[in-house]
Parts: structure tokens; C-alpha cells; sequence
């Protein structure tokens, strides 16, 4: 028993003398304890300077009015960690033990600098290297560190900036950063709050076996970035050189918002194409800024993607993707329907295109290349069914290629072009084999008094930022081709019956035409049809912009008139909705009478010449016959006056 009490005592001497020994050191002799162990924990150059304040027991505590870690010793710039009104505490119970237990660190508007390279280097991979860096090269330590945990940490008003080899370089500003990490050997839990934009975006994550992720190791992550309309979260694994994998979730309610708050302002996509989204996938992210995304299911807001896709973060995204769409409306980025709340008409009688403008700056989001496979697609000007394509876009000129399309009964081939390098601009080259043409021109000039199936093709281009002024801007040149069909709203077999040409349908065997389109208005001149008894030409213009058309369509009858038949010309024009078609009769009766016209004025002149006994050898036409004649019965009268 006397053993016990000796040795007990002996303790409690022990103990009182480190005590008193601590009590006894000076504040910045206990600075200087606590530098160095944050050196040895580290393996950076600590520094603290300033009026210095201290705790003793159970805490070993220094508040400083600076303090300075120092970067690796690859870094290009300054210290990792400087900082005013720092507070450091240390459990002496444990530093007696020989661990390094900081119970709590706290600083104010400090500037923390991180850097990382490619080759795995990160400045905030720390070893015990008593007061030497060792990490130079590899992403764990050279040497196992002693013991260490940080209890707490709490920075508040921090300015971070973050320059990542390749990348550009990030700088924030009021930043505040918490940690809790109760023992060494377990998990942490990290909480940051943001401000790149000057809306809180907040990043919290729990990081298991924190000391070992520290040392390079990956480790089991549960993140979440929440920002004003939307929120990400991780499920997976990381590491503290970028690599990251899991099952990632994207949820916004409105992404331009949520991009902007990220300090990524004026992303305008648009709709139907991620103005809202609802993302899942499996997520790869390398070292090297490579995603890859797997299992991908994207709610665009109106249209939903799968499939797969791996894309370049290094500037501006570089895309590869293998996706398949449903119903794949595209009319947000083609203009096929008007704003809300906009003036989306124009033309008398309130018809005409849309003037709402078109935004196109999202063809600047990326670049690459999407095969796409859907259901249908609608264009707005074109409406496809079961389609198998390839998008791609460089620097904001994308190419919409049509591989395997089939559309209004038909097949069509070719490629559709919206370029906004410069302002807006479309134009394309597009094949249509065995399509029908009454839905066709319905959509792409709202034409719907003429049916059949046909071939057809045409090449153009539209500049303007309205649908409105692309229309009226076409240029171009196309040609069709239909077998038999119908033109609503004019009867060519009761027209050359009694010139009747109200209502009725004309029903005929073929149909071919060439055209060319110039400042939106479309001509032809070689219109041909036929019909059972008959055929018919047409030459004359349709103007697109304005919706209005001037065409004279001649139907000739083969088997009347003798061998000459008869041709009745039918102008067509005014408003396409609404247009007046009426015969042109003084064109009728020069087209169809012309020997029987001239073989009348024959008569009449010769009757003339009777009358005005014109000799036919003195070379007086008749005008100048009755001209004479007029004058001669004037003087004959005026000398009868004057007798």
C-alpha cells in the first residue's frame, strides 16, 4: 500500500511540476511550442508573430494576432494559410502522451491558397516531417505520421483560391469553412459556405477515415452543393487529387439561376433543353478533368435523355455523347413557338410568323459531337418521326445531320445548320423521298390546299434572330416532284366548263416544278400538270416572309377547240390563308382565239380601206387613211363658212 501512495505521489509531482513548468513559460514560448507542433504535423514552416495570449489546462491554448503555414515547396506562390486573429488549442493531456490532439482552430478573414498538379502534387497533402515538406512527387507520405486529429476548425470571411494545373484559376471571397473531426482514425464532417456570386451556395460533405483521405487515400464521400434553385448530391468515393465516383443527383428548378450563383452568369438554354433539370447518373471524374457519365437519365425540362456521355472540363466542354429521346421537342432552340407574352405575330390580319427573338446563345455551351436517337423530333418548321442523327457543334455553328429519318410518310436525308458566331443564322440541304406533301408544306410554309406524295429537295439560307426575319431573308433553290394529288379550293375541269372557279377540288396525275427563293420570296416558271383531259402550267412567285402569293396557273382542255384545245389562265394571289383565284379572261382570249382575232381585224381593216377608198399602193396605213379622210371632210366644211 505505502508503494501505491508512493508512486501516485510521485505522479501527482510530476504532474504538478509540468504544470507549473507550463505556468512558468511565457506566452511566446508556448507560441513557439505550438508552431512547432503545427510544423511537425504538417511538415510546413509555421509562424506566429503579434501579441500573443494563452490557455493552459485542459486546453493549451495561443491566440496570435498572425498566423503563417507555409506552401510546398513546389508551389509558384506565397504561404498556403495566412491569417489574422488565429486561435490554436492543443489537449495537453494528449501532447503529454505523445499525440497531437488539436481541439480547435480558429481564424478570421484569412487567405488560404491551394495549388495541384497533374502529377498527383497537392499543396494540402501534409506529412509528419518535423519541419520539413517530403511530399514532392507521390500523394501519400514518405514516413507514417504521428498520431493527429483536429477536433474542430472554424474560418470565417476567408478569401480561397484554388489553381489547378490547366485549369483556370479560381479566387473566392467570403468564405467560411467548418470541420469536425472528433477522432483521428474516423470520419469528419466538412461544411463550407460560398459566395461566388454573392448568393450562399453551401458545400457540406462527410468524409470517412478522414486521416487517411488527407494522406491521399480514397475514401467513402456523401456530399451536397445546395444554391438558390437547385442542389447536387454525391454518393461515392474521392480523392484529394480530383479523382471522384459515385451516384450523382442534379436537381434544378431553375439551372441559368443556379449557374449563375456559381459565378457562371448569362447561361441562357434554351427551353426544353435544361432551363430546369432532373439528372441522375453514375459519375467518373479523373484527375485530368475527364466526366464520364453513365446510366444517364436527364429530365431537360419537357424532353428526356439516356444513354451515356464523357466530356472535356478543361475551357469550354468537349462532349461525346450516345443518347436516346423519346419525343424530342426542339422548337426552344429553332424559334417554333413564340414567347410568352411576346409579339409573336405580324402580317395583316394578325397572321404571319413569329417575332419573338430567338435566343441561341446556348450553342456556345459546348462543343462535340451527340448521336441522337428518338421517337420523333420537331424542329418547328419540321416535324420528323423515328429518327437516328448525329449533332455537333463547334463554337456555336451546329449541324443537325439527318442519318436515318423518317418523316410525312416518307424518308429524308440531309442536314439542317444553326450558326450563331455572328448572329443567328440557318440553312441546311434536305432530300424527302415518297414524303406527303400536304403535312410537308403545311409545316414548312402552312400551305395546305395542295396533297400528294412526291419527292422533293432544297437547299437554303436564313439570317435573322426572329422566325420572322428568316423568312423573309430565304435564299435558295429546290424542286418537286408528285405523282397524283388534289389542289383544294379550284375545280380546273368546271373552270373550263363555265369559267366557275369557286370551291371544288382539282384532282391530277403528276406534278413538277423547280424554284429558286431570294430575299424570302420563292419563283418558278416551269410549273407543270396533268391532268386526265388536261394539263397546265404555272409561273409566278410566293412570297414566304409576307405569306402572300401572285401565281397564274393555265389549264388547257385537249380536246376541244378542234386540235388547238383551250386554255383558261387562273391568277391565284393575295394572302396564301385566304388568296383570290379568278380567270384571266383578256389572257384567255389571246391564248385560245388568236387566228380567229387576227383573221377579224383583217376584215375590219379591210372594210376600212373600202370605206376610206385607200389605194393599198401608197403605203398609208389605215390610221393615216381616216386620219386624212378627217381632215378633208373638216375643210370641206369650214369653206362651206366661209362662202
Amino acid at each position: 500500500m505505502k508503494w501505491v501512495i508512493r508512486i501516485i505521489g510521485a505522479l501527482m509531482l510530476i504532474v504538478v511540476l509540468v504544470v507549473v513548468g507550463l505556468l512558468m513559460l511565457p506566452a511566446e514560448r508556448i507560441a513557439g511550442i505550438a508552431a512547432d507542433q503545427l510544423r511537425k504535423v504538417t511538415g510546413r514552416d509555421v509562424t506566429i508573430t503579434g501579441d500573443v495570449s494563452m490557455t493552459f489546462w485542459p486546453v493549451l491554448g495561443v491566440s496570435a494576432d498572425r498566423l503563417e503555414v507555409g506552401n510546398a515547396d513546389w508551389a509558384k506562390e506565397g504561404a498556403m494559410l495566412s491569417t489574422s486573429n488565429a486561435a490554436i488549442g492543443v489537449d495537453a493531456m494528449a501532447l503529454l502522451r505523445g499525440e497531437i490532439r488539436i481541439t480547435n482552430i480558429a481564424a478570421e478573414s484569412p487567405t488560404i491558397r491551394l495549388e495541384s498538379r497533374r502529377d498527383g502534387r497537392a499543396s494540402w497533402q501534409f506529412t509528419d516531417a518535423t519541419g520539413a515538406a517530403q511530399i514532392e512527387t507521390g500523394t501519400a507520405p514518405e514516413r507514417t505520421a504521428r498520431p493527429v486529429a483536429i477536433e474542430k476548425l472554424n474560418i470565417t470571411d476567408a478569401t480561397l483560391i484554388y489553381d489547378a494545373e490547366g485549369a483556370d484559376l479560381l479566387t473566392y471571397s467570403g468564405v467560411d469553412l467548418s470541420l469536425d473531426w472528433p477522432e483521428g482514425s474516423g470520419p469528419a464532417d466538412l461544411r463550407a459556405v460560398l459566395r461566388p456570386a454573392g448568393a450562399p451556395v453551401t458545400v457540406a460533405a462527410r468524409i470517412g477515415a478522414f486521416s487517411q483521405f488527407l494522406a491521399g487515400e480514397v475514401q467513402p464521400v456523401e456530399a451536397t452543393v445546395t444554391a438558390p434553385s437547385g442542389e447536387v448530391t454525391l454518393d461515392g468515393r474521392a480523392a484529394l487529387n480530383g479523382a471522384v465516383a459515385g451516384r450523382v443527383a442534379f436537381d434544378t428548378s431553375d439551372t441559368a439561376a443556379f449557374l449563375a450563383a456559381l459565378g457562371q452568369p448569362g447561361v441562357a438554354l434554351p427551353r426544353g433543353l435544361g432551363q430546369r433539370l432532373a439528372v441522375t447518373t453514375d459519375l467518373t471524374l479523373t484527375p485530368e478533368r475527364r466526366l464520364s457519365l453513365r446510366e444517364l437519365v436527364a429530365d431537360l425540362g419537357g424532353n428526356t435523355l439516356r444513354g451515356a456521355a464523357d466530356i472535356g472540363l478543361n475551357g469550354t466542354p468537349q462532349v461525346n455523347a450516345q443518347l436516346n429521346a423519346g419525343a424530342l421537342d426542339l422548337t426552344g432552340v429553332t424559334g417554333g413557338g413564340a414567347a410568352e407574352g411576346a409579339d409573336a405575330t405580324a402580317g395583316a390580319g394578325g397572321g404571319g410568323w413569329s417575332t419573338a427573338p430567338i435566343d441561341a446563345s446556348g450553342l456556345a455551351a459546348f462543343n462535340g459531337e451527340i448521336a441522337l436517337s428518338a421517337d420523333s423530333i420537331d424542329l418547328g418548321a419540321l416535324k420528323l418521326g423515328a429518327s437516328r442523327t448525329l449533332l455537333s457543334n463547334d463554337r456555336s455553328r451546329m449541324v443537325f445531320e439527318m442519318r436515318e429519318v423518317a418523316g410525312y410518310g416518307g424518308r429524308l436525308t440531309g442536314q439542317f445548320v444553326m450558326n450563331n458566331r455572328s448572329g443567328l443564322s440557318v440553312g441546311g440541304a434536305v432530300q424527302a423521298q415518297g414524303v406527303q406533301m400536304n403535312p410537308l408544306l403545311t409545316d414548312l410554309a402552312d400551305l395546305t390546299r395542295f396533297s400528294g406524295q412526291g419527292d422533293a429537295e432544297v437547299s437554303f439560307l436564313g439570317v435573322g434572330q426572329s422566325v420572322d426575319a428568316i423568312m423573309r431573308s430565304l435564299s435558295g433553290k429546290g424542286a418537286v416532284k408528285v405523282g397524283r394529288g388534289t389542289i383544294e379550293g379550284i375545280d380546273l375541269d368546271a373552270l373550263l366548263g363555265s369559267f366557275d372557279v369557286k370551291g371544288g377540288t382539282t384532282i391530277f396525275d403528276s406534278l413538277g416544278a423547280k424554284f429558286t427563293m431570294d430575299a424570302g420570296v420563292l419563283r418558278n416558271d416551269d410549273l407543270l400538270l396533268l391532268l386526265p383531259n388536261f394539263n397546265a402550267t404555272g409561273a409566278g412567285q410566293v412570297n414566304l416572309g409576307a405569306q402572300t402569293l401572285d401565281y397564274t396557273v393555265t389549264p388547257k382542255a385537249l380536246r376541244v377547240n378542234g386540235d388547238r384545245g383551250l386554255a383558261v389562265p387562273v391568277r391565284i394571289s393575295g394572302p396564301w390563308a385566304d388568296p383570290s383565284i379568278r380567270p384571266d379572261l383578256k389572257a384567255a382570249v389571246d391564248l385560245n382565239f388568236a387566228a380567229e382575232k387576227a383573221q377579224i381585224e383583217d376584215r375590219v381593216k379591210q372594210k376600212l380601206a373600202e370605206e376610206l377608198d385607200l389605194d393599198p399602193q401608197d403605203g398609208r396605213s389605215i390610221e393615216e387613211a381616216v386620219k386624212d379622210k378627217v381632215e378633208d371632210r373638216l375643210k370641206q366644211r369650214l369653206l362651206k363658212i366661209l362662202e
